[in-house]
């Protein structure tokens, strides 16, 4: 008999009990800023490593159970690792590597909490986004959803003094514990009536009938829609984004946006045998419109972390796009076809992880050189920090979905999965497919755009203040951190095959079928969805052609002109006293998709007129829903609670009357 046994679910659980440890290690010495960043978040960047292997060896295996005799009376807890929580553990893992090495580099003393208090948060919130993952019954997967809001609360509100901050941080978590109601009735109504809350069970109970059955649908889209930023519930991205540090911000879009999405995937099509073809329809839409509302806001931001919250906003909506297809290929057994649309959604989760987490951090090494968030009063900082601003670029070339990097390869699977559409047996569904193809298109041109701004203003041009000339580049752990999530980036829209095949076995799982034989089928090389005379994509051939290219340019130009080219000045229209204050701003970039989409925004604008001694601009742009339902909302729940608190007059003669008048009522209705 072996000495070891690879048992994934025992070693899943290991690392679990032993991000637990590492931040409980962290009250020892609180203060102590090296023990926690040389010897704490180390550490757990390397437990990252382990479960990301675990995991991805676990995706290929037998789903495998558990039961931990804790929790309450008769109510242990019951865990599983199969293939959709392994992939989901994989993305954990990686994504919680480069994040806790950044984190060791970033974390400074003397900034909002203490490093060990710093350190139990953190690995507290990473403890129960894994064991959301392998929970296999309702009681333990809400006991880890609420302590991964609590913990991720705490962390929002670092920076407790500010009191923008803590009015960020109690609305991620009203809204986070409104979508835990609707995740908690949505269990209920799975389990029947039984009293039985695993998962087991629900997978074998099917509700009364197709009503209660879209009943559990629409509450687990409404509860997990919460969690992921899904229109209109998304209130609370573009406020505790912001608000977090910024290794904490990379994690909450990179990764707990994505509990959202397994627990949806998991609800939709492992616990609910059926799908209806509107459901798919229903989330096709609200992917598209919160696609399309999220890059839209983020093309006139003028906050770097909010720019990126909005964009998270924006794939969140494209993976649930995908998710909305694969519902309705399957309503149709179109089992082939859904197998291809959640691909590119579960490819996306994947690479949103990567560039997210990477062009969040890299926003933490700017605001740590810079002291600045507002993209009005950066630039050229390529200069001062040539190593961030290079493995920026990689991640927002690979979030504008440009080839050869990861995010063309599920944007591309997206596009295909939607040109295969007009196969469907319903004519109206054929009818407005194209419309949404068309809109999805436009989505993925503005990320382009707004990417473009992203960069450019941040690191291109002149720097647009003096103290921007002193900034420093990212060094040590920092620069590790932001390393390996660029790698990520690189490897994953170079060589996606073999993710694609891992991928299968996700599929395979929850909708019966892979894409896994066509890929197989064109080798390695190639990436063909069906069959190869439909489409298909080389990214390693891409990036050799155009590796070539600039390579025989630069031989031609050395061969051809060299001794015969002069540097000079760049042509500046015979005006040589350029400034920072000639560039394109933040404020430029934004104009156009604020004068076309003008409807979609609410904006105050102050002109000023040739009479005022001190003339100034100012444009806020601000979201119409927050006037339309949340501000409505508070105002009626402000009023209730002045109505009730009436009841509250803090005299004990009136709280006995209360309490006399109850008895004497419950004695009338009593006979």
């Amino acid at each position: 008999m072996p000495w070891f046994e690879f048992i994934p679910l025992n070693i899943v659980i290991g690392i679990i009990l032993f991000w637990i440890a590492l931040g409980a290690a962290g009250l020892i010495a609180q203060s102590n800023l090296h023990y926690v960043t040389r010897i704490l978040l180390p550490a757990g960047a390397a437990a990252g490593v382990a479960l990301a292997a675990t995991a991805f060896a676990a995706m290929s295996q037998e789903a495998a159970l558990c039961v931990v005799p804790l929790g309450l009376p008769d109510l242990p807890f019951h865990l599983r690792i199969d293939a959709l929580s392994a992939f989901f553990l994989v993305l954990l893992g990686l994504a919680a590597t480069g994040v806790s090495l950044f984190y060791a580099g970033y974390l400074r003393a003397g900034e909002d909490n203490s490093p060990g208090l710093t350190c139990v948060q953190y690995h507290l919130f990473l403890a129960s986004i894994a064991t959301i993952f392998v929970a296999d019954d309702g009681y333990l997967f809400m006991v880890a959803w609420e302590t991964m809001a609590l913990s991720s609360y705490f962390l929002v509100i670092s920076n407790h003094r500010d009191a923008k901050t803590r009015s960020a941080g109690f609305l991620y978590l009203l809204i986070a514990h409104v979508g835990a109601i609707g995740i908690l009735l949505c269990f209920g109504v799975l389990q029947a009536g039984g009293g039985d809350y695993t998962f087991a069970t629900m997978r074998a109970v099917e509700p009364a009938s197709a009503g209660w059955m879209t009943v559990a649908y629409l509450l687990a889209l409404f509860g997990f829609g919460a969690k992921a930023g899904l229109l209109p519930l998304h209130a609370w991205l573009p406020e505790a984004h912001p608000a977090a540090p910024s290794p904490v911000s990379a994690l909450m879009s990179g990764v707990m946006l994505k509990t959202a999405i397994y627990g949806l995937l998991r609800v939709t099509f492992d616990l609910m045998n059926t799908q209806i073809w509107w459901w798919g329809v229903l989330t096709l839409a609200l992917g598209l419109v919160t696609a399309l509302f999220g890059v839209l806001f983020a093309a006139v931001q003028t906050d770097m972390k909010r720019l990126l919250a909005y964009s998270s906003i924006e794939n969140v909506g494209i993976v649930l796009i995908g998710i909305g297809l694969a519902i309705t290929f399957r309503a149709f057994n179109m089992h082939a076809l859904a197998a291809l649309a959640l691909v590119a959604a579960l490819y996306h989760c994947l690479n949103h992880a990567f560039f997210k987490c990477l062009l969040f951090l890299v926003t933490g090494s700017v605001l740590h050189a810079t002291n600045e968030r507002s993209l009005g009063k950066l630039g050229g900082l390529i200069h001062t920090m040539p190593v961030v601003a290079w493995l920026a670029l990689i991640g927002t070339l690979a979030i504008a979905g440009l080839p050869p990097l990861n995010g063309f390869v599920s944007e591309w699977l997206l596009l295909q999965a939607f040109l295969l559409t007009p196969g469907l047996p319903n004519s109206y569904l054929n009818m407005l497919v194209p419309v949404a193809a068309a809109a999805l298109a436009l989505t993925f041109a503005l990320s382009g755009y707004v990417m473009v701004k992203f960069y450019g203003v941040i690191f291109l041009g002149q720097p647009r203040e003096d103290k921007l000339k002193d900034a420093h580049d990212a060094r040590g752990f920092e620069r590790l951190g932001l390393l390996w999530l660029a790698a990520g980036c690189v490897l994953l829209g170079v060589l996606p095959v073999p993710i694609i095949l891992q991928l299968g076995s996700v599929t395979t799982q929850l909708i019966g079928a892979t894409i896994s034989d066509s890929v197989v089928a064109s080798g390695w090389l190639f990436i063909t969805p069906i069959v190869p005379e439909r489409a298909s994509y080389s990214p390693l051939i891409f990036l050799v052609v155009i590796a070539a290219v600039v390579l025989l340019v630069f031989l031609l130009v050395r061969a051809f002109y060299h001794g015969r080219v002069r540097r000079g000045a760049a042509w500046d229209c015979g005006f040589p006293l350029q400034t920072s204050r000639m560039q394109d701003t933040a404020e430029g970039f934004g104009q156009p998709i604020k004068q076309i989409f003008e409807l979609f925004f609410r904006i105050e604008r102050h002109v000023p007129t040739p009479f005022d001694r001190a003339p100034y601009y100012q444009s806020r742009t601000e979201d119409r829903l927050w006037y339309w339902l949340y501000v409505p909302v508070a105002r009626v729940a402000e009023r209730l609670s002045g109505w009730i608190g009436v009841l509250q007059r803090g005299r004990i003669h009136i709280y006995l009357i209360y309490s006399f008048a109850t008895l004497i009522l419950l004695l009338v209705f009593a006979r």
